[in-house]
């Protein structure tokens, strides 16, 4: 019998359940190179989307405001970037899964946006999508010189406090 796809709801569970997910590692070899010496923590998925889920509407997080905040409560030297923005995504397409469910809770994750404010193009429905979003919260978007996208006006003055 084949086994069935986990949804992405069901993975952000998993992945916190199989790699014992929060984690605090020391830097070490090659990546004390690029990230330099301390600690890294590998915060869990479900912690990840619920600080997401806290973002009101008109307000914003970067990702690298989700990074740091899961390095102070974790007094790691810094929040591992590659997995937490893994982890943003997965909550972005946890959240367009319960939308298509009929949930209302769902994560806002359009409000989450990459470290100088900047759309991310790999949100479900892309840099388009999640433009269309933030207008309907009141945010204004800058495009790039090809008229995409591109991140949101003043988004450094709507961060929101964590």
């Amino acid at each position: 019998m084949a086994k069935l796809k986990e949804t992405w709801r069901q993975k952000m569970v998993s992945q916190t359940k199989k790699n014992h997910l929060p984690k605090v590692s020391a830097v070490e070899g090659k990546m004390t190179k690029k990230w330099g010496e301390g600690t890294v923590v590998i915060p869990s998925p479900v912690e990840v989307d619920a600080l997401m889920k806290t973002v009101p509407s008109g307000k914003l997080i970067t990702v690298n405001q989700i990074r740091g905040y899961m390095a102070h409560k974790y007094h790691a030297t810094f929040g591992c970037p590659i997995t937490t923005g893994i982890f943003v995504g997965i909550a972005a397409k946890a959240a367009e899964e319960d939308i298509a469910d009929g949930k209302r809770n769902i994560t806002p994750y359009w409000r989450t946006l990459k470290g100088k404010g900047e759309l991310n193009e790999k949100y479900p429905g892309g840099v388009l999508a999640q433009s269309a979003k933030l207008k309907t919260e009141g945010h204004e978007i800058e495009k790039d010189k090809s008229g995409q996208p591109k991140r949101v006006k003043d988004w450094d003055k709507k961060l929101v406090k964590i």
